[in-house]
């Protein structure tokens, strides 16, 4: 602003008093101001300052072209600016200023008016196409595009700054592919791609100046975003692609030329240049074989032919080259390449052939094949027998079907061979097999022929070869028997050596070796048992005993005849062995029955078989009933073994302390002889039923009763029952007639079977003797109301149970209330009570019984020895009064002990194992043997079978028993000495048992039978090993077994008879020269053994006296230390020399007694365990080892008192011993020596 110092300039001309009056000037500074563009209209932009020295009033005035732009305020000069200035339009101009002071004329001047520039313009870009077009392919650092922006305002104000504010797309690093420079100009900062990026881009540029003031203020000013749009020209620099990666087809060999196989398809990868592509096969497998047309068609160009590729996996690759039309941005073609697989499939164009090869080596060429072939065969080879020599393959290179043919045989001798294989694909070596072994006769035709023919399965094309055939001459005659079975009979345990037969011969026509028969019998079943004699083939017995007839009745030999030649025939002996009764019957199962008396039936068949010859009087079983005490009111059929009752059964008749039960013994006998029988007890539970009538003791009472007295006992009635079980005989009291309901009898038992009935008058009853002197009741018994006292009926009709746990299904299953309803209102001449009723009340049964074991009278005995798995060893029988599934028992092996000897228990598992059964209620377990047992463990085995039963609802119940198993270890095994061989033996086995068991009344066990080594000194020539087992498990050792067979002269004779030389164990049945060495032996052991220990004990003994005497030293040098009457502060023994843990020493303060030293002399074991007086003193051991040394030798020279007695004497005496008087006098304890 330059008005206030224009007026500073003015001031004083102002004040300057002229006497003229002189017109105004303007101060010299009024010819230029300077104005910023950015001044707001209104505001003050200078003053106009004048001088006029008459100092009067001036007028200011502007004029001029620009006076516009200025408003003055006329009497004071100040100029504002009254419209806005710009640099860019105006940047200065004059204008005319002017003063008057009202008296001259006005002053007028020339002011230059200067606009100072502000950055009031934003930078405008001056391009009007904002778009262009670039290469892909133009290089990096290039110029791309340039842009104008002008700013109109000067200095900083109007400095250019361009900027790239964004890129779309802004993908794959875009933002960074171009920049601008500071003259505007972009530039490509990355490499361009058509495909593989963007094909065009946009880009937002803006321009800024550099800053200027503005409103007082520095400001940046930018222009509008401008978007300039590049396209990207796509250029030929990639190869073109195939659509697909991989191509494959399949044609039939026999497609014509010019067959359309496959089409590929490749694109131009220039996506915007898209040429044209031409198609070309560049290389391939199988040349020629296909073309390509120029849109892509692969097609057949030659004759194919499949068989030419089954090296190549029947495919021919072709390798198709796709090439743009024009070159590439490089000059070069741009072409792609691709491997096509082309599958040739099979047709039917060959025919099988014949080559004489093998198949491993076969190469199929045409020198191979042949049509002739030879092979070598021996007359009457065995059926399928190849031909030798012979190397025939047939060849068919068709695939799949078209290469399966068919091979048959023809020509003159076809029906004698067969062809292998019938059917076959590809290739096959073929044989040619023997199929009629009569027909290949060399005697008959030396040389046969025969045609192969292969037939194409599919064409029915076929080829031919002729097989010519050598038959070789062999010895084909072989021996033959007449007949081709032959029955033969021989007895059951014949001796050795019996003739079986001498009949059967065999002829062989052949002559010389060839025609020598030699006879044999073959492996097999009966071996062992029959021979044959190789050159007259008679047939014998070589074992007999093994002939049981029982354990194989029939033997089926096969008898051979062999040449010399080695050609064999045979025949069968169908060999039956004739039956001896050498079996008694056997009965299987038990029989336990249960049976109702008097309806009840007994209808049992006893179960027998014997082992002997069927259909024979060996085997034929015979019944009958031993007697006993019931044994009259049953009868067996004798044939059928059915045990049926004669009549009705009376549990009444049986012994009540037989509880029911009748044991009868039914003996099954053969009809043999002599006859063979065993006994079997059939147990018969008769079942009690009601059906007996309870009697009164008496047939009428009579009683008296006085009138109006109510209560009292009238009189007592009893009755018994004959029925013996509860259910039965249990007797209650009813009565009935007229005027009966004034009474009541109640019952009490008496006993099985008794009741009494006690007669008496309610308690609210009271009889009148002018209404009614006289009654005539009937009182009634009724038999089974066990359950009546069940329940209860209350005055209100509601029935209550009394007793719930004697409620019992098993003891009735229904209980039937007779109930009556009473009027207590009714007046007492009338009926008070109604008719009776019926109120059934049916009892549900529940698992309220356990299962329970039924008593067996049997022992189980096991001798591990001959007991094998899965034998039966013992049983159990139980059974559950619940019915239905609550009385279902299921057995199992609760626990297994084994109790040995010497009473170790030890815990067994998985050796035993159960298995369940049931018959008429009652469920049987057999306990078997799962593994064998160890035959030396001595003891029981204690088994403990649990039986539970299985219930539909709530727990099951249980049982257990603990059966005792014996067992018969090897130390009761007993030898038996015979002066017979072991077959012998085996004959009189039933004899020499019997004796045995009659002798000493056990059950007899054999183990085995053998015959003694003759190299053994023995007197026998065989031996049996048994054991002789009682029915309580116990067994007989050999001393008990001798002394009971020498107490019973009959048997002793008997067994002498049989051939028993010898009784004893076997183990004592070796040789006496071994027994004898081993006597010295022993003897010379022990011998040894008591001399070490005598010797050793003198060692002991030595040690210990010097030890004792050492000890006795060192206590009496301790004894001179020791006050008289001291005592030691630790605990003695009285009346001994024990004191501590030492070893024995006198005791030095004990009352004057005998103290027993004789029994601690050096040789007692108390000298062990006493006790060391001085162990609470200090003893110097070394110089107690000087004065033993000097003692003793001093012992040398003069004969000292004995050194302990001395050392006591010379000790001081102290006052209590004084009074005491201590005597020591122990004629073992002397330490003289020392």
């Amino acid at each position: 602003m330059a008005w206030p110092w224009l007026s500073c300039l003015l001031l004083p001309a102002l004040i300057v008093s002229v006497a003229a009056n002189v017109a105004p000037t303007f101060l010299s500074n009024m010819s230029a101001v300077t104005l910023p563009e950015d001044l707001p209209v209104g505001a003050e932009a200078f003053w106009l300052v004048a001088q006029d020295q008459d100092q009067d009033a001036l007028t200011y005035g502007i004029s001029g072209l620009y006076a516009y732009f200025f408003n003055v305020i006329r009497n004071t000069g100040e100029v504002k600016l009254a419209n806005l200035l710009d640099y860019e339009t105006l940047y200065w101009f004059s204008i005319n200023i002017s003063v008057s002071d009202n008296h001259n004329n006005p002053v007028q001047k020339e002011m230059q008016v200067i606009v100072e520039d502000r950055n009031d313009n934003a930078p405008v870009f001056q391009n009007t196409d904002f778009s262009t077009s670039i290469n892909e392919t133009l290089p990096v650092g290039s110029v791309v595009f340039s842009v104008l922006a002008v700013d109109k305002d000067t200095g900083s104000a109007g400095a250019v700054v361009y900027s790239i504010e964004r890129v779309i797309p802004s993908s794959d690093g875009s933002e960074y592919l171009f920049s601008i420079l500071p003259n505007g100009s972009i530039i490509l900062n990355g490499s361009l791609s058509y495909n593989n990026k963007s094909a065009f881009y946009q880009l937002e540029l803006k321009a800024c100046d550099s800053g200027g003031l503005y409103n007082n203020s520095i400001i940046v000013q930018c222009s509008s975003p401008v978007f300039v749009s590049i396209s990207v020209i796509d250029q030929p620099d990639l190869d073109p692609q195939f659509v697909r990666e991989f191509y494959s087809a399949s044609v039939a060999e026999d497609a014509p030329q010019g067959t359309s196989v496959l089409k590929v398809e490749a694109m131009d990868s220039d996506r915007g240049i898209n040429d044209l592509v031409i198609y070309s096969i560049s290389n391939s497998t199988r040349p020629d074989w296909f073309k390509i047309t120029s849109d892509g068609v692969i097609e057949v160009s030659s004759t194919l032919d499949r068989e030419q590729l089954l090296e190549e996996d029947e495919e021919v690759q072709v390798q198709v080259t796709a090439t743009e039309k024009n070159l590439n941005i490089y000059g070069q073609e741009a072409k792609v390449s691709i491997w096509v697989t082309l599958r040739v499939t099979d047709v039917n164009d060959h025919k099988p052939e014949f080559y004489n090869c093998s198949l491993s080596t076969c190469t199929f060429t045409p020198q191979e094949a042949q049509v002739n072939f030879t092979g070598y065969v021996d007359e009457h080879s065995s059926t399928r027998i190849p031909i030798d020599d012979l190397t025939m393959v047939v060849y068919d290179p068709d695939k799949g079907s078209n290469g399966t043919f068919w091979l048959s045989l023809e020509g003159p001798d076809a029906e004698a061979f067969s062809v292998s294989p019938e059917r076959a694909a590809g290739s096959v070596e073929v044989q040619v097999l023997v199929k009629t072994p009569s027909q290949v006769d060399y005697e008959q035709q030396m040389v046969m022929w025969v045609q192969v023919v292969a037939t194409d399965s599919v064409s029915k094309n076929s080829s031919i070869a002729m097989v010519t055939i050598y038959l070789r001459d062999i010895n084909d005659h072989r021996p033959t028997f007449p007949q081709s079975l032959y029955n033969l009979n021989v007895s059951e345990h014949s001796e050795a050596g019996y003739v079986v037969t001498d009949s059967i011969h065999a002829f062989d026509p052949d002559t010389g070796e060839g025609g020598r028969i030699t006879y044999s019998l073959l492996p097999g079943n009966g071996d062992d048992v029959f021979a044959v004699d190789p050159d007259s083939g008679t047939v014998t017995v070589r074992n007999g005993t093994l002939l049981d007839r029982e354990k194989q009745a029939v033997y089926y030999l096969t008898l051979q005849a062999t040449d010399g030649g080695n050609q064999s025939s045979s025949t069968t002996l169908h060999i039956i062995l004739l039956d001896i009764n050498d079996n008694k019957p056997v009965v299987t199962g038990s029989y336990n029955i249960f049976v109702q008396e008097e309806g009840g039936n007994v209808s049992v068949a006893i179960q027998a078989h014997d082992d002997d010859q069927p259909d024979t009087n060996n085997s034929l079983l015979h019944f009958s009933l031993l007697p006993s005490s019931y044994s009259h009111n049953f009868s067996v059929d004798p044939d059928k073994g059915i045990l049926t009752n004669l009549g009705p059964l009376d549990r009444e008749a049986i012994d009540p302390t037989l509880g029911g039960r009748i044991v009868l013994t039914v003996r099954v006998s053969d009809c043999g002889v002599p006859a063979l029988w065993t006994d079997v007890n059939v147990t018969i539970t008769v079942e009690d039923i009601n059906d007996n009538l309870p009697i009164f003791s008496h047939p009428s009472y009579s009683f008296s009763v006085k009138e109006r007295d109510p209560g009292v006992l009238i009189g007592e009635v009893e009755a018994w029952d004959a029925d013996q079980t509860e259910a039965n005989n249990r007797i209650s009291f009813s009565l009935s007639g007229t005027g009966a309901n004034n009474f009541i009898l109640r019952g009490t038992v008496l006993g099985s079977g008794g009741a009494k009935g006690f007669l008496s008058l309610p308690s609210d009853t009271s009889l009148d003797y002018e209404t009614q002197p006289f009654f005539s009741l009937t009182a009634g018994i009724d038999v089974g109301s066990l359950c009546h006292g069940w329940f209860s009926v209350l005055d209100n009709g509601s029935v209550l149970i009394n007793q719930s746990e004697a409620i019992d299904y098993e003891t009735c299953d229904l209980v039937t209330l007779v109930v009556r309803a009473c009027d207590i209102t009714t007046d007492p001449r009338f009926q008070a009570y109604s008719d009776n009723g019926s109120l059934p009340i049916t009892i549900e049964d529940v698992n309220d019984n356990a299962p329970y074991f039924l008593p067996e009278d049997k022992t189980f005995v096991i001798i591990p020895e001959l007991v094998m798995p899965n034998q039966q060893v013992a049983s159990v029988r139980a059974r559950d009064d619940d019915s239905g599934n609550n009385g279902a028992i299921l057995f199992s092996i609760f626990q297994v002990d084994f109790v040995a000897k010497d009473g170790t228990v030890i815990p067994f598992q998985g050796f035993f194992r159960i298995s369940t059964s049931v018959e008429d209620s009652v469920f049987t377990g057999n306990i078997e043997l799962v593994t064998s047992l160890d035959s030396t463990l001595q003891g029981t085995y204690q088994v403990t079978v649990k039986a539970q039963d299985r219930p539909s609802e709530g727990p099951a119940l249980e049982a257990k028993i603990m059966l005792n198993l014996f067992t018969v270890d090897q130390s009761y095994r007993v030898r038996l000495q015979f002066s017979i061989s072991k077959e012998d033996v085996g004959a009189n086995m039933e004899e020499i048992k019997a004796a045995l068991a009659q002798a000493t009344r056990t059950t007899v066990y054999i183990v085995n039978i053998q015959d003694i080594d003759s190299a053994a000194r023995a007197r026998g020539r065989s031996y049996l090993d048994a054991y002789f087992v009682f029915s309580n498990g116990s067994a007989l050792t050999l001393d008990q077994l001798s002394m009971m067979i020498r107490n019973d002269q009959d048997s002793l004779t008997q067994l002498l008879q049989l051939g028993l030389v010898v009784l004893g164990s076997q183990e004592s049945q070796e040789s006496e020269l071994p027994n004898t060495l081993r006597n010295v032996v022993i003897g010379l052991g022990v011998a040894l053994v008591l001399v070490i220990v005598i010797m050793t004990m003198i060692l002991v003994c030595v040690q210990k006296s010097y030890r004792r005497k050492l000890r006795a030293m060192k206590a009496a040098k301790e004894a001179q230390k020791t006050a008289v009457g001291v005592m030691p502060p630790v605990s003695a023994i009285p009346g001994t020399n024990v004191y501590n843990t030492e070893r024995a020493n006198p005791m030095l303060n004990l009352p004057t007694k005998d103290l027993g030293f004789e029994s601690q002399s050096s040789s007692s074991d108390l000298d062990h365990i006493s006790l060391n007086s001085l162990d609470d003193n200090s003893v110097d051991l070394a110089n107690s080892k000087q004065e033993i040394k000097k003692e003793a030798l001093c012992s040398l020279k003069e004969q000292d008192p004995e050194p302990l007695s001395r050392v006591l004497s010379a000790r001081k005496v102290g006052p209590r011993e004084q009074k005491e008087g201590l005597a020591f006098d122990n004629k073992g304890l002397n330490t003289t020596d020392l």
